[in-house]
């Protein structure tokens, strides 16, 4: 199971700073800024091969489940 950002748009974010940076802003000028967007992943494979099991309601809010 893994809970967090959505790496895409951790790359979008990195690609904009780049892009104020190399338009001639100080790094220290720009803000500090978090990704919102999370994920939910399950696999299920490795769950299995652990002996454990994952709820209905679980699998129905997973972002992505791996069989």
């Amino acid at each position: 199971m893994s809970y967090g950002t959505v790496l895409t748009d951790a790359y979008r974010q990195v690609g904009v700073y780049a892009g104020e940076i190399l338009n001639g802003a100080m790094p220290r000028d720009l803000p500090v800024q978090q990704s919102v967007r999370v994920e939910l992943i399950l696999n299920l494979k490795a769950a299995k091969a652990l002996g454990l099991a994952f709820s209905i309601q679980l699998l129905g809010r997973a972002d992505e489940v791996i069989e």
